[in-house]
């Protein structure tokens, strides 16, 4: 054991955030902590490392426990660089490489026993701390948060708040404590850092638990989940996808074991008021007794918001919405990204990723006409009536209360409409009163979004529409964009997010290219791997064809050994094997994937050998077609 928490219980200002919650941490489990914002999430770990106290229970800790906690707002000493920072994590080691520095120059003139006894011991310390390695590890870990070498002599003082986080999260990682608590590890982490944190915390030994709405990064790092709600921890075994299926078994469950009690209690207290003064008021007293000390059980909270948005009045675009020509974006003279050839259909969704400042944002303003494209063409269809959502929230009025705020869109609508409406994106109740100076951020962003989605435009340019948002709020978000008629263009870090609603992606890499595919997340990233796997992509053969047809034209004597009909044939051939076969043996490959990690097939060993089998088939076609591509350029060139 790691930790246990008996029954602790907590309150704020008389409202009860936890209540009699208990469970228990064990050394190397990988730990989801979910729930809505205001759950008690950030309460619990506070208690954990003793900043606040819990009203009654207990916290039970092994024996020099080492925490190490992961902050939201994380800062650092004035003199320190990015370098420093992260080494700093290694302070012990840095005390016995002092030690031994000293001990060496006393040892010119001092041979004795003791001297060289310690010095080993040292030594030895020093070994097993890994100080031939720490900064090789330091540095790979900055590296993998996204700290550039470039970047490891800025100091901290002027870093961003993202990058403090990022740098936090680096010496976090360094600190080999006994457990992590980590608060929201994603934050200002592009993709690709993420996807390497989720690496990185596969294969790490020690337990940790995660606070996050990431939920493709919990199901990826988490073999336990703990939700948070109404005050009580409940425990999930699997990570986040197999806790809402067993959440869902639970609360079916409780559904009907409240609804029995309902009945019951109805018809218990009937006998009461009927028989309390007649022949049978022992028995009436002594059902009120039972009813006085039975256990209630709880209702289910609903965090689904049920129905249809009713959003049939969007007016209809022309078929091709947006479409762009080597387009390039930037600010001055200053090239983001160029070569951008984008075609959007009615209805599609294009999401898009990629790392920070790599032009994702500046994508955005350059199509809403607040920035200048630099160069190429771009036209939006007919009838394109186009709302922005932006990550600042300036479009709120402070003083408005949350009804007021929907009727700037929506004038003539009908209170009891736009309440229900409302209640779509978790506003129900008194909610609709508050002001929006009074709202939380996750508040302000969803009033934002149904003011945005109840406009009635017709394209929805998204910027980072999920930040801040719970889990509940992303999935009523994702579900009124379900049904939503119109067309999406958004910039999103959620992966989970982008594959609800994506139809195709376009990324931004690292090395100044952007890739498009058309498909969500998941497919888009399964297609980039089998590229990288097989060293190059669909774009570079089409590259290298080109270039081959240039070449050839130029030169034509290197193809003069070919008949015109025999040089027909070889380019019907190319294009067969980059249109048609490569992608045919990739989707193999991806449905293959799919079949084995299916319940039914995976646990079957046959089914999986047999798949498995068509699975290196495909990948060695693959090669096969690649050779066989590279041989034919290589006759035409």
């Amino acid at each position: 054991m790691l930790f246990r928490l008996s029954n602790i219980s907590k309150s704020f200002g008389g409202h009860a955030i936890l209540r009699d919650v208990a469970f228990q941490v064990n050394p190397g489990e990988k730990i989801g902590l979910v729930g809505r914002n205001g759950a008690g999430k950030t309460t619990l770990f506070n208690l954990l490392t003793g900043r606040e106290a819990p009203d009654t229970g207990e916290i039970v800790k092994m024996r020099g426990l080492n925490l190490g906690l992961l902050e939201q707002h994380v800062d650092f000493s004035g003199n320190e660089t990015v370098h420093t920072a992260a080494l700093s994590a290694f302070e012990h080691i840095h005390d016995i490489e002092n030690e031994m520095r000293l001990l060496e120059k006393q040892m010119e003139t001092d041979h004795s026993d003791p001297v060289l006894e310690r010095y080993a011991e040292l030594q030895t310390a020093f070994e097993q701390a890994d100080g031939f390695t720490y900064a090789a590890r330091a540095e790979a870990i900055l590296q993998g948060v996204g700290f550039s070498n470039e970047q490891w002599n800025l100091e901290t003082k002027t870093l961003s708040g993202g990058q403090k986080n990022r740098l936090g999260m680096a010496r976090l990682l360094l600190s080999n404590s006994d457990v992590l608590l980590l608060d929201e590890p994603t934050n200002h982490l592009d993709v690709d850092a993420v996807e390497w944190l989720e690496e990185y915390l596969t294969n790490y030994a020690t337990a940790y638990v995660i606070i996050s709405h990431d939920r493709y990064f919990l199901d990826r790092t988490t073999d336990r989940i703990i939700e948070l709600e109404n005050g009580r921890a409940v425990s999930y075994k699997g990570n986040y996808s197999k806790f809402l299926v067993e959440r869902e078994l639970r609360r079916e469950q409780q559904r009907r074991e409240y609804e029995n009690q309902q009945s019951m209690i109805a018809k218990t207290e009937e006998f009461i008021r009927r028989n309390l003064e007649g022949q049978k008021t022992k028995q009436a007293k002594s059902r009120r007794n039972m009813l006085e000390r039975l256990e209630r059980v709880e209702a289910v909270r609903s965090e689904k918001s049920g129905g249809n948005f009713k959003l049939k009045n969007v007016e209809r675009a022309g078929n091709n919405v947006l479409t762009t020509e080597d387009l390039s974006i930037g600010y001055g003279k200053k090239v983001l990204a160029e070569k951008l050839n984008i075609s959007l259909h009615r209805g599609g969704a294009l999401g898009i990723i990629g790392g920070n400042g790599t032009g994702k944002t500046t994508l955005l303003k350059t199509l809403i006409g607040e920035i200048r494209e630099l160069g190429g063409r771009l036209t939006w269809g007919t009838k394109t009536n186009i709302g922005y959502y932006s990550q600042n929230l300036d479009d709120l009025h402070e003083g408005n209360d949350i009804i007021s705020e929907m009727r700037r869109v929506a004038p003539t609508a009908e209170n009891v409409e736009l309440r229900s409406f409302l209640a779509r994106f978790l506003f129900f109740g008194d909610d609709i009163e508050k002001r929006v100076r009074d709202l939380s951020g996750g508040e302000k962003g969803r009033l934002a979004l149904a003011k945005l989605i109840y406009s009635q435009k017709n394209v929805l340019i998204l910027d980072e529409p999920t930040n801040h948002l719970d889990i509940p709020a992303r999935e009523a978000l994702e579900t009124a964009l379900d049904e939503y008629p119109g067309t999406i263009i958004t910039v999103s870090h959620d992966r989970y997010f982008l594959d609800r609603i994506a139809t195709q992606m376009l990324s931004f890499e690292a090395d100044g290219s952007v890739l498009e595919y058309n498909g969500n997340y998941s497919e888009f990233h399964d297609w980039k791997l089998a590229m990288a796997k097989n060293r190059v992509t669909s774009d570079e053969v089409k590259d290298v064809v080109a270039d081959a047809v240039v070449e050839r034209t130029e030169n034509p004597s290197k193809a003069s050994k070919l008949s015109k009909n025999q040089i027909q044939k070889i380019e019907d051939r190319i294009r067969e094997i980059e249109g048609v076969e490569i992608p045919r043996s990739e989707n193999l490959i991806k449905t293959t994937a799919e079949e084995m990690a299916s319940p039914t097939v995976s646990s079957d060993p046959e089914k999986l050998r047999v798949l498995s089998e068509q699975t290196a088939a495909a990948e060695q076609r693959i090669r096969d077609l690649y050779a066989e591509w590279e041989d034919l350029v290589e006759q035409i060139g």
